[in-house]
């Protein structure tokens, strides 16, 4: 009979111990939300204006200069980008035009920013080919932050003053033809060092 004793009392014991711990154990709580928690996502619009043809010239002799006409580069959402300018030039005719004309991009007018390429006096981005050997003309598209990009806040714009000229001392092709293409790539710059 002794061990239904010490079984009783170890039961007893343990239904014990289990009120006596559930009855210490009253804690008091409060819980706060905080609702609406809402995440969206920004943008960038790179815009040019014009779209087509900034410098065009039919005709074309040696001497001769097409521009310096504006070109409009602008930042149409209000998160901050960065941008690059690169070209393509063809030669569909196999003469070469397009390697005996200069390029040359300028920002703003210093003198007379009211008509904007009017003295084309501004801060010179590029001169060279029309298209360069690596298609870069100013920045660079690689993602990130490189020497010669473009920033923008959000909203602004910018004034480009472009000229393409035919060297006078250049024994450029006759009656050939080029077409260049200029490409404006962007990017954010907020988490994009």
């Amino acid at each position: 009979m002794p061990t239904k004793k010490i079984v009783l009392t170890v039961v007893l014991l343990t239904t014990f111990a289990a009120a006596v711990a559930t009855s210490g154990l009253a804690v008091l709580t409060s819980q706060a939300t905080v609702p609406n928690n809402t995440f969206t996502t920004g943008n960038i619009v790179l815009t040019t204006s014009p779209t087509s043809a900034v410098v065009s010239f039919s005709g074309m002799m040696p001497g001769d200069t097409a521009g310096p006409n504006p070109l409009v580069v602008s930042n149409g959402a209000s998160s901050t980008l960065r941008y690059a300018i690169s070209s393509v030039a063809t030669n569909a005719d196999s003469k070469g035009l397009k390697d005996a004309l200069t390029l040359t991009i300028k920002t703003i007018d210093v003198t007379t920013p009211g008509v904007p390429c009017d003295n084309f006096d501004g801060t010179q981005l590029y001169s060279g080919d029309l298209d360069s050997t690596d298609g870069k003309l100013v920045g660079d598209a690689v993602q990130g932050s490189q020497a010669g990009d473009r920033t923008l806040t959000g909203n602004a714009s910018e004034t480009l003053c472009f000229k393409v000229s035919f060297p006078s001392n250049a024994s450029g092709p006759t009656s050939a033809a080029t077409t260049a293409t200029f490409t404006f790539d962007a990017e954010q710059t907020s988490s994009n060092p």
